[in-house]
Formats: C-alpha cells, sequence, structure tokens
C-alpha cells in the first residue's frame, strides 16, 4: 500500500514542480479566463475525470463562484443549453482525447463558450480546443498494470483544488464569506460570530462584580438565582481582570477555613483570564476548550470589557465539541 502513496505523492511534486517553472504562466492564463466568469463555471468530464470534475465544481461553488457539474454525452443530447456565453466551462480529461469531452469542447468553441482545458500535455486534441490549459504531465499511475486511474486522478483533484483556491484568493474570498456558503453543520457552527450563540449576557443573565469586593459580596451580588458557572471580575474602570468559578469556590470550601469568604475575592481569582473578543468565532471558542481544559470563556468587547460568556455546554450543544 506504501507503493501507492509514494507513487501519488510523485505525482503531485513533479506538478509543484512544474508549476514554479515555466508552467506557471499558463495555470495564471487558466485563472485569469476563470477570474472573469461573468456566469457559472461548467465542469466536464468523462468516467473518473467526471467524478473528479464533481468534486472540484463543488469545491468552486464552497468557495463562492456558482458552479455546476455537466455530463459531456448527456450534453450533446440536449444539454448544452445548459451553458451560456458568460459560462466558462472546465474540461477535464487526462487522455486529452476522451470523445465525448473533445466533442463537446469543439461545440462550445463554435457557440463562444470559453474553454478551460486540464489534460496530460500541450498538444492533447483537448488542449488545441481551449483557450487556455493546464498540462500535468504524463504520470505513472499506482495500479502494478499502469491502466487503473490513480495517481492521474489524485493530480486532477489537486490541480482543481488549487485552481478553485487560488481564485478564492483572488477575489479576496474571506471566513464570513465561506460562512454563508456552509450556515449547516460544523463548518458553518464553527464560523458562526460568537456574539450569535451566547447564552449568558451581561445586564441579561450574567452579573459582573468588582475585584475589590470580598468573596462573600461577590457571591451576593452575583445573585442566588445565578445559573452560569462563573462570576467575571472588573476593575475599576470595567475592564476584565478576572474569573471566579464553581470550581474554585468546591477548592476553598474542601480547604476547611472559612476565612477566604471575607477576604478578596481578588487574591482567590483567577487573574487575566483567557478570553475572547466580539470579533471571534465559535471554532475559537472550541480551541480554548479543548487546548486549555477550561469550562468557562469570557467575551469581553474591544475595550476589554465583559459582554458575555461561552460555557462549554453552549459548545456542546452547538454539537463542536463532545461531552
Amino acid at each position: 500500500m506504501a507503493e501507492v502513496i509514494e507513487a501519488e505523492a510523485r505525482a503531485l511534486s513533479t506538478i509543484a514542480a512544474d508549476l514554479r517553472g515555466a508552467a506557471g504562466s499558463r495555470w495564471c492564463a487558466a485563472l485569469d479566463l476563470l477570474e472573469g466568469c461573468e456566469g457559472h463555471v461548467v465542469v466536464s468530464g468523462m468516467g473518473k475525470s467526471g467524478l473528479v470534475g464533481m468534486k472540484v465544481s463543488a469545491t468552486l461553488a464552497s468557495l463562492g463562484q456558482p458552479s455546476h457539474f455537466i455530463h459531456p454525452a448527456e450534453a450533446l443530447h440536449g444539454d448544452l443549453g445548459r451553458l451560456r456565453k458568460g459560462d466558462v466551462a472546465l474540461l477535464m480529461s487526462y487522455s486529452g482525447e476522451t470523445a465525448e469531452l473533445v466533442d463537446l469542447a469543439l461545440h462550445l468553441k463554435a457557440d463562444g463558450v470559453a474553454r478551460v482545458g486540464i489534460s496530460a500535455r500541450q498538444t492533447t486534441a483537448l488542449a488545441r480546443l481551449c483557450d487556455a490549459h493546464v498540462a500535468i504531465g504524463d504520470i505513472v499511475e499506482a495500479c502494478p498494470l499502469n491502466l487503473a486511474p490513480t495517481a492521474s486522478t489524485t493530480a486532477m483533484v489537486a490541480v482543481g483544488d488549487a485552481i478553485a483556491l487560488a481564485l478564492a484568493r483572488r477575489r479576496d474570498f474571506r471566513a464570513d464569506d465561506f460562512h454563508r456558503h456552509h450556515p449547516g453543520g460544523l463548518l458553518g457552527a464553527g464560523l458562526r460570530p460568537i456574539t450569535e450563540v451566547l447564552r449568558f449576557k451581561v445586564g441579561a443573565n450574567l452579573q459582573v462584580v468588582r475585584d475589590a469586593a470580598s468573596v462573600r459580596e461577590a457571591l451576593a451580588q452575583a445573585g442566588e438565582d445565578r445559573r452560569s458557572g462563573a462570576i467575571l471580575l472588573v476593575d475599576s474602570s470595567g475592564r476584565l481582570s478576572g474569573i471566579f468559578t464553581d470550581g474554585d469556590l468546591r477548592r476553598l470550601v474542601h480547604q476547611g477555613d472559612a476565612g477566604w469568604l471575607d477576604g478578596p475575592i481578588a487574591k482567590v481569582m483567577t487573574a487575566r483570564p483567557m478570553c475572547l473578543t466580539v470579533e471571534a468565532v465559535v471554532r475559537d471558542a472550541v480551541r480554548l476548550v479543548q487546548d486549555r481544559r477550561v469550562d468557562e470563556v469570557p467575551v469581553v468587547d474591544l475595550d476589554g470589557k465583559p459582554i458575555g460568556m461561552v460555557d462549554v455546554q453552549d459548545l456542546i450543544a452547538l454539537r463542536v465539541v463532545e461531552s
């Protein structure tokens, strides 16, 4: 099995080396054409290349470029109507000689639809019919018979990913743009602004207490009916200075000396706790909870004043961390 992985890795290394050389200009030409697309990037390929094309089309769409897949044989039997002059066709065939795809390229050329091709060499029939073409070179398949598409399809996936991500970078595609395209699932939840998921909010169901108070006073001010697992402490300017958790309280109780109750909470709180700002997203909270093993994370505004707190139970409810 290791030989298969090594064969595919060699194919990718060769493509990367070519991209850094003279082939780079051809990649740029392809990107220029795709960047100017005013409609959809319509991806097409036959067989295994078609399956790769479906994945590439999905990646383009997820990164902000409208895209759909069209089967080359179906295109020649009525589905050509799915393409318009503002579209760009991304045609994938390792051999570059697949009859159905070459025929499709020929018809698209006659219809004035821009074409980007991906095949093995610049001399293939597909390459000659495209406005821009990326050659991935002659690849030795991982298959012992050098027949089953393996290393070549891996290379096609990598080239498609590289093109999609380079296009997104050119268009300054950002995390909030990505979130709009992935509102569901773990990806969507992780990119939600932290302020959207705050259950405990200062002024509503979360009290802040001056760090000059005693533990007894802080517990009283926080309220007997508080449901959060911590008290947020602030300095004289209202900025977050510490946190006092239920775990801290239990540890003090177990010490057996009640003198701490009337002592300053500043001495037993966790000073300068790890926190998030209002610009954070849910995945930032997940990292803190998982990496630092904390259950409560304060959220502050850009002046350092607390506005709320994320509890690990909230993240469990969002299914972004496990209980």
